[in-house]
């Protein structure tokens, strides 16, 4: 006996619930769930969308400046807050009657343009210590597949899922650590530049200051010159001078004349240094104002200072900042050497319409490289900052010992080089007198102007010296305890 199974299709009467029309019967449910997770993954995607786009930078110009400079000082301002130094957040800041050198300290650590991209330069390095937090992003991934024939049983198939890289999470503490390390380096970087941009601004204002003086002290000679070069030109003219006698009036005008405009090239050279480090325009005005001579520090005061070097210098501060950002380093480097790990979960449909859940774990075999190239150069790095650090150390000492040595020898030197100045000078008098009365050849009137002008130029560059040999022992030593010199009451 033979029975006949007609097709589902060719019998309406029977139910879904017909145990032979179940499976043609129960198909569409697939489709309905297929519905559903296209509907929530359009949703998701859109939610997804709208979040990554509100979180999204934007773009906004920054034109370039014409680099012209401000016109004048009274358009810089030197706030007190943003002094590195107590000496000069301390100090009483009006520019009305001139800068003295504290003051002019202050407008260069304000608006020094070397110090703004040494600002930049931190700004730089925390925006990398942001970055170093954050953790990769995961990845998204949806594919699908379509079938070429159309069949019973037949849906397309999707498969979505999402991974992580979970070795990144492993390095993220060295990360940190170094990035947190290097912005402090930076920091540290930037207050010795200022400590270093306030030796330069008062260095140059010693300098701008001396020069004026002897550019002021030639001039004055150049002008009690002129009647004895009229002098001698005149006798030449009438024959009663050969030019071997009078070479020796000529000289000297001549000597002088040259001087003067060495010295106009120098300070030409100086006061451009100081509007560049001031940020003005070459056009701009600047008054100097001399105040009394910054205290000397005693050989107590050195020898504590030289105890605390490694803990007050900015600079041996940073390099002790960049030494524990290396460490950090060379430890992610050695943790990067375990193997990379990337973890996943997915969910897909084949075209059977049969769905599956599951998770996916990628992994570097470490056969080759395991990161010891990186390890070996961390190393290395580390080693050359540490000596780096040894070496700056020991050369900050051996400064300050030859800076001791210089001012001990220039002090000594003083009251010697005072002495003979006024001797000097009372001969100059003396001369001058004399010529006037006609009881002084003038050659020998000459020679002794001539003695007398170069000892006053040799004392006024002293000074200069002593001056620049005790700001730099003070930048060496860090000594923010060291009084700063004032201005002089007008």
């Amino acid at each position: 006996m033979t029975t006949r199974i007609r097709p589902p299709h060719a019998n309406p009467r029977r139910t879904r619930t017909d145990p032979v029309a179940t499976p043609t019967a129960v198909r569409p449910r697939p489709a309905v769930r297929s519905r559903s997770l296209r509907h929530g993954i359009r949703i998701g995607l859109l939610i997804g969308t709208m979040l990554i786009l509100t979180s999204c930078a934007t773009y906004s110009a920054l034109p370039l400046g014409d680099g012209h400079g401000a016109s004048s000082v009274a358009q810089l301002r030197a706030p007190t807050s943003a002094m590195p130094l107590p000496a000069l957040s301390t100090h009483r800041f009006d520019p009305s009657d001139g800068l003295d050198a504290t003051e002019l300290a202050m407008l260069a650590v304000a608006n020094s343009p070397a110090l703004k991209l040494r600002r930049d330069e931190l700004g730089l390095a925390r925006a990398q210590a942001f970055a170093a937090g954050l953790l990769p992003d995961p990845q998204l991934s949806l594919g699908a597949d379509f079938p070429q024939h159309s069949g019973p049983g037949l849906s397309k198939a999707f498969n979505l899922g999402i991974s992580e890289d979970i070795s990144a999470l492993l390095t993220r503490s060295s990360r940190t650590a170094e990035a947190r390390s290097h912005v402090e380096q930076v920091s540290l970087e930037l207050l010795w530049a200022e400590w270093q941009t306030v030796t330069q601004a008062r260095q140059l204002f010693d300098q701008v200051v001396a020069l004026r003086a002897q550019q002021h002290r030639l001039q004055l000679e150049a002008d009690a010159l002129a009647p004895v070069d009229r002098h001698v030109q005149m006798a030449l003219q009438e024959g009663n001078l050969s030019y071997d006698t009078a070479s020796a009036g000529l000289n000297a005008d001549a000597d002088v004349r040259k001087r003067l405009g060495d010295m106009a090239t120098q300070l030409h050279q100086a006061q451009s240094d100081l509007h560049v480090l001031l940020g003005l325009a070459d056009s701009a005005p600047i008054e100097l104002v001399e105040g009394t001579d910054p205290v000397q520090p005693t050989a107590a005061q050195i020898q504590q200072a030289l105890t605390d070097l490694p803990a007050r210098r900015p600079d041996l501060l940073a390099l002790k900042a960049g030494y524990a950002a290396q460490d950090a380093a060379l430890r992610g480097a050695i943790l990067a050497q375990f193997p990379a790990l990337t973890l996943g979960f997915n969910t897909a449909r084949d075209t059977s319409a049969v769905y599956t859940k599951g998770f996916s774990i990628g992994i570097n075999l470490p056969l080759f490289n395991r990161n010891r190239g990186n390890i070996a150069i961390e190393r290395a790095t580390r080693v050359q900052l540490k000596d780096a650090y040894d070496e700056r150390v020991l050369t900050a000492r051996s400064d300050v010992a030859r800076l001791q040595a210089d001012l001990a020898t220039l002090d000594a030197q003083r009251a010697p080089l005072v002495a003979h100045v006024g001797q000097l000078d009372a001969a100059r008098r003396a001369a001058e007198t004399a010529w006037r009365e006609q009881l002084l050849d003038w050659p020998t009137y000459l020679a002794i102007r001539s003695n007398a002008l170069s000892a006053d130029l040799d004392l006024l560059s002293f000074r200069q010296q002593r001056a620049n040999a005790a700001v730099a022992l003070q930048a060496l030593l860090g000594s923010t305890d060291i009084p700063a010199a004032r201005k002089s009451s007008p």
